[in-house]
């Protein structure tokens, strides 16, 4: 039998598809606005790049686990971020979050299983399904996920914005414990909150879990909070069972994050104020994007957290995206995250402030 190539079953690389968008807006005069994708552009914080070049000597393999400090570290983020007793999951970095979540359903044996995603989502959770052999199926009410072995959600949304509250996270976990089932919560979004009275929530609060994590995973990425993307730096933590069981597969696999990049990423664990400091500049990013678009005739849905605003102006999204492209503004078009978002468009809050001053202006000069 001919061999079947693996990227044969899945979907094509949604970025690809922007080839063209993508030229329009690099020849507008003054150059593209590029938030399309999100990218950090801000600055690694000084004691991050110390961290990192003051252990560039070491030769030896590091550990798949993470180094002692690696481990504490984030075990009291996860805590000042969740409530959870640093005592009650277990933690295991890993090598950017997106590696992490395209290799899951395989590590957990999905084959042949069905595997929830959101109706709007990350295209990468149908991916790792489909690398697994498993059937992606979308839903977001969990009396809708049936006997699936795992479901991946995500609060923050990404790319709509949205935060489940603590009774939609507990119901996540009622249908957990009934179908002895595994929930992926994707986190990575958590400290971008705008909206005081949606504050993200994350699966391992003991609101939502009292106290018992069994059955549960809370995946998160420094990539957004401290502009570490091309440190490539995320974590797992949750069900000590799980964790361990993962660990163990990584260890044969060979996924280790590497140990100069262990080391700069305790000092940003540690590190709150250089998170802090970046969320404000999210934050001012996103009230000029947000009056702009608003402006202009878009209308902006859920939006309450992460770094992007799930815009619409109530026609098909590749429209809107060519729209912005002739202002010289690339932006990502709804549809590569689900059929349900055929009419939005995620606008990134990813441009340094000269390039959403000039998106601001662009989207001005339309009024």
């Amino acid at each position: 039998m001919a061999r079947q190539p693996l990227g044969n079953s899945l979907p094509d690389f949604p970025w690809n598809s922007l080839a063209e968008a993508k030229k329009k807006a690099q020849s507008h005069p003054d150059g593209i606005v590029d938030l399309s994708v999100g990218n950090p552009v801000d600055p690694v914080a000084p004691g991050v790049q110390l961290a990192m070049a003051s252990n560039a000597e070491a030769s030896g393999y590091p550990t798949t686990a993470g180094t002692a400090q690696l481990q504490e570290a984030i075990r009291g983020n996860v805590a000042r971020r969740t409530g959870a007793q640093p005592s009650s999951f277990g933690v295991l970095p890993v090598i950017g979050l997106k590696e992490s979540i395209a290799w899951l359903p395989t590590l957990l044996g999905m084959r042949g299983q069905r595997v929830i995603i959101p109706s709007v989502a990350y295209p990468t959770y149908e991916v790792g399904a489909l690398i697994a052999g498993a059937h992606p199926e979308r839903a977001d009410d969990p009396r809708d996920f049936g006997d699936a072995e795992l479901a991946f959600i995500n609060s923050p949304s990404n790319p709509t914005g949205r935060v489940k509250t603590v009774e939609e996270m507990r119901a996540v976990v009622a249908w957990a414990r009934e179908n002895n089932a595994i929930v992926a919560s994707d986190e990575c979004y958590l400290a971008l909150a705008w909206d005081d009275e949606k504050k993200p929530v994350s699966i391992l609060d003991p609101r939502v879990t009292d106290g018992d994590n069994t059955g549960l995973i809370a995946m998160h990425s420094l990539s957004k909070s401290h502009n570490l993307a091309s440190y490539r730096t995320g974590f797992f933590a949750g069900d000590e069972a799980l964790i361990a069981e993962l660990l163990e597969l990584r260890k044969h696999a060979g996924l280790i994050v590497p140990g100069p990049i262990q080391a700069a990423m305790v000092e940003a664990l540690n590190d709150d104020d250089s998170e802090t400091l970046q969320v404000r500049r999210y934050a001012a990013r996103r009230a000029k994007l947000l009056r702009a678009l608003t402006r202009a005739g878009f209308r902006i849905e859920h939006s309450e957290a992460s770094m992007y605003l799930w815009a619409t102006r109530d026609e098909q999204c590749r429209i809107t995206v060519d729209w912005l492209a002739e202002r010289g503004i690339l932006v990502a078009p709804g549809d590569f995250y689900g059929p349900s978002g055929d009419k939005f468009v995620r606008i990134g809050l990813n441009g340094t402030d000269e390039r959403i001053d000039a998106a601001v202006a662009r989207l001005a000069a339309d009024n």
